[in-house]
């Protein structure tokens, strides 16, 4: 298998840094990214701009079961060279990463059409290899049989933490107590719903990053990489 393309499938809680993460290791590496997590947001911002889910969780099902197929979401650079996130023809990446959605992505998220809308996009990229994909289910649901697994975890006092921080820094006006809360109802929803619960796969490793560097985490990754595959990132 020494220097061919492979899967790596990142899965983990909220707030790990899993999307930084997979980025950048995606980058090292000449590898395609797939933010899973920003397909799920961007569900929700459909669901909740159309009327399908209220701001006390309802959801319409039939609704958005009936309609989600006519929509499309990709990803394109975008002025400063990051990946946005495209909903149809207009860019959410913003509208997405509001808390308002992060309290309404672990519900639609758990419906089995949305996860089958979004599994069957994201094989699609999957099929060349020589991708880099985070979530929830990566390697348990969508690649079980992804070449390298990586589950990331922290404790929840410091993601919570590092989604404050980020909050802050886009101008938003939420509480560190709010962001614990939704962290925990959000690992509650992940770990507890029916269709492909947030678990570590049996042949996951565990990365727990709460004491842990970026650097200390790539150095850590890069030593895998190459006594497994072969491969080095620049």
């Amino acid at each position: 298998m020494e220097n061919s393309k492979i899967i790596i499938a990142i899965d983990g809680h909220s707030s790990t840094g899993k999307s930084s993460f997979a980025k950048q290791v995606a980058a090292r590496l000449g590898y395609v990214y797939v933010d899973t997590g920003a397909m799920y947001r961007a569900v929700t911002y459909y669901a909740f701009t159309n009327g399908f889910i209220d701001n006390k969780g309802k959801i319409n099902e039939e609704g958005l079961k009936l309609t989600l197929p006519a929509n499309k979401i990709s990803f394109k650079i975008g002025p400063d060279g990051k990946s946005e996130t495209w909903l149809n023809n207009a860019c959410v990446e913003k509208q997405i990463r509001t808390l308002n959605i992060s309290n309404k992505v672990s519900k639609i998220a758990a419906l089995p059409f949305v996860r089958e809308f979004v599994d069957a996009i994201l094989r699609k990229f999957g099929e060349t290899k020589g991708v880099v994909m985070d979530g929830r289910d990566i390697g348990t649901a969508v690649f079980p049989n992804a070449e390298l697994k990586i589950f990331m975890t922290a404790s929840v006092e410091v993601r919570a933490q590092r989604r404050f921080k980020e909050i802050q820094e886009a101008g938003g006006k939420e509480t560190f107590d709010d962001v614990l809360k939704n962290l925990k109802e959000r690992d509650h929803l992940d770990q507890t719903r029916e269709v492909s619960p947030l678990r570590k796969a049996d042949d996951a490793l565990l990365l727990d990053n709460s004491h842990m560097s970026i650097p200390e985490q790539f150095v850590w990754l890069n030593i895998i990489l190459l006594e497994r595959f072969g491969l080095q990132m620049k």
